[in-house]
């Protein structure tokens, strides 16, 4: 009777680890996006490339005013589902207000997502050497 317990717990638990596992429903990530700069009076805006990731791509665009990061915006993200939605919502603000504080992509991951972050940094970094900065 203990054999058969342990084997039926051991395939439940094989089965819900294979059921949980997740793959990506969109096939290969590839990057199409080229870094685009574009001037608007004394601000510059420019776009990093979309950095593929496990999840999906991110892809960062950081407006400068003076030198100075002023604006970043993150127009591509993974949301593919309701997961990537919540750890990005409250992920890319957190990123975005570190970048604002930081004036360069030395910050830190955010925990619970750190896949985005590392996608979010190395876009970043891209547009700030695109900016030559």
């Amino acid at each position: 009777m203990k054999r058969i317990l342990f084997w039926l717990f051991g395939t439940m638990t094989a089965v819900a680890l294979l059921f949980g596992y997740r793959t990506s429903l969109s096939g290969p990530m590839t990057t199409t996006a080229q870094p685009v700069a574009a001037s608007s009076g004394g601000a510059n805006t420019v776009t990093g490339p979309a950095v593929d990731t496990r999840w999906g791509p991110v892809q960062v665009e950081v407006t400068f005013d003076g030198g100075r990061i002023t604006a970043v915006t993150v127009p591509v993200y993974p949301d593919g589902n309701r997961k990537d939605e919540q750890i990005n919502a409250r992920a890319l603000p957190i990123l975005v207000k570190e970048t604002l504080s930081a004036q360069s992509a030395d910050i830190d991951t955010v925990s619970g997502a750190t896949v985005t972050s590392e996608g979010y940094v190395s876009s970043l970094q891209a547009a700030l050497d695109q900016a030559g900065r």
